[in-house]
């Protein structure tokens, strides 16, 4: 066992980490699909912040009556002006109740993210305390933290979701706490499974034996160790998050209208998938682009942070 001080064992375990997060971020920049999904979520994420920029009109108000307003209104069809459309007011159209679908599915970018990212966020603190909990004290702890985590497990995550919107009601943000709760195993798992090889390491059993609390050892040595494959699961889990959200908003159990949200506006359309086919491509279209964007960059970031790939 080392009798190096605390202090050195801190600086020594900092500079073990920095060099990581640094060699990390050299190969992401060498890794195409990262590159691709960075560009495709930042553009994404410029978008949600400015869409009252990037949006024409307001995408709850129906455009029945409004001046100027001419011919067909409800589920209008794409004005392109690259196609010939001479007067593009409305550049994908308007959807069954006259609203621009443009700026819907511009604004839906703002809801879907948010869900996204908010939901996974909430999965990762409430799963990686669980796991580092159950990991680092073992016991009885351990056996009623994970088999709490089995249970839940133990339902498909989607029909466990519906389960929990469904009696808490339907609503944005009873879906969000829907879709947290069915997450919340992967990373308690994960996060365990990490805390159960890195306490048994040697810098740990020294700060044990030079008296350090098991916080201090937990927050300051176990966690920034590992965090790695938490943060590449969590980029990953963004998008299927997002396809869960617009799932239960499709089914009506999510987002409620008017609010702009890919999966509602999927619902409102689906029985015109053959007569109005624009009303369904643009929001299944976005929803695409953006479970892409966060499988690329999760795969590069994985590819990146995974110490037993040799590189040249």
């Amino acid at each position: 066992m080392t009798n190096a001080p605390p202090a050195t064992i801190e600086l020594s375990d900092q500079y073990r980490s920095a060099n990581l997060w640094l060699e990390a971020l050299r190969n992401l920049r060498h890794s195409p699909s990262a590159l691709i999904g960075s560009a495709v979520i930042g553009a994404l994420v410029i978008i949600a912040v400015f869409a009252p920029v990037f949006a024409t009109h307001d995408p709850i108000q129906t455009m029945i009556g409004v001046p100027g307003e001419t011919g067909r209104l409800p589920s209008k069809p794409p004005c392109i002006p690259i196609l010939g459309c001479e007067e593009p007011q409305h550049i994908l159209g308007l959807d069954l109740n006259a609203r621009d679908l443009y700026s819907r599915v511009i604004y839906g970018t703002r809801t879907s993210l948010s869900v996204g990212v908010i939901t996974i966020s909430l999965s990762i603190v409430v799963g990686t305390a669980l796991g580092i909990s159950a990991g680092y004290m073992g016991g009885r702890v351990d056996n009623v933290i994970m088999r709490l985590m089995d249970v839940v497990l133990a339902f498909p995550a989607l029909l466990l979701a519906i389960s929990i919107v469904t009696i808490l009601g339907p609503g944005l943000t009873n879906a969000l706490l829907g879709i947290t709760i069915t997450f919340i195993p992967q990373y308690a798992r994960l996060s365990r499974a990490s805390v159960l090889s890195i306490k048994e390491q040697e810098f740990i059993i020294a700060e044990q034996a030079l008296g350090a609390s098991p916080l201090r050892i937990v927050l300051a040595h176990i966690l920034p160790n590992a965090i790695t494959p938490i943060i590449v699961q969590g980029t990953l889990g963004v998008g299927t998050a997002i396809l869960d959200a617009a799932a239960l908003s499709f089914l009506g159990l999510g987002a409620q209208p008017p609010t702009p949200e890919w999966g509602q506006i999927l619902s409102e359309s689906r029985n015109y998938l053959f007569t109005s086919p624009h009303l369904v491509f643009f929001p299944g279209f976005a929803i695409m682009i953006t479970v892409l964007g966060f499988n690329l960059l999760g795969d590069g970031m994985r590819d990146a942070l995974d110490p037993r790939l040799n590189r040249s």
